[in-house]
């Protein structure tokens, strides 16, 4: 499979996870978090469909797209552990994740996310979801959605 299709499969998986994952948190309070800013394509994606949410946003740098720059209040702008200690010093509850952290080497991705699937933890409410493109620890494993290789995308429930 060329890059370019399997980047295609990627963007497909994420944006039928996310729409599904905004379902499944419709009854729940709780903002939502991105980990990861990047260019912004999947911030203005979670913002579009969860309109009354808060969207907090975690990144090194702040890159993104003009039109998808979040509030300054909301963007928190450092390294992943000390950002997540802050949203849980602020009593964040979230009722969803997208983790989008990644290197592009694989067992460093892998390392990172072990690494910080304690600290996202506490800040997810009961009946969570964490989507992500790494596998992470400390959450139970779901089948997201049929059109979604359980290999290309990973759903995990907060019990």
């Amino acid at each position: 499979m060329s890059r370019l299709e399997s980047m295609r499969r990627r963007l497909t998986a994420q944006i039928d996870g996310l729409n599904w994952a905004a379902g499944e948190i419709s009854t729940l309070a709780g903002d939502v978090l991105e980990l990861g800013l990047g260019n912004g394509r999947t911030y203005d994606h979670l913002r579009e469909n969860l309109p009354d949410r808060r969207i907090w946003v975690i990144d090194r740098v702040l890159k993104p797209h003009p039109s998808c720059i979040p509030p300054a209040e909301d963007f928190l702008q450092g390294e992943a552990e000390a950002m997540l200690a802050e949203l849980a010093e602020r009593g964040a509850q979230m009722s969803l994740a997208h983790y989008d952290f990644g290197y592009g080497d694989k067992a460093r991705d892998v390392e990172e996310g072990a690494r910080l699937s304690p600290l996202i933890a506490p800040l997810m409410l009961s009946g969570g979801l964490v989507v992500s493109q790494q596998p992470l620890i400390s959450f139970e494993q779901v089948r997201g959605p049929d059109t979604i290789d359980p290999e290309r995308y990973l759903f995990y429930r907060v019990p």
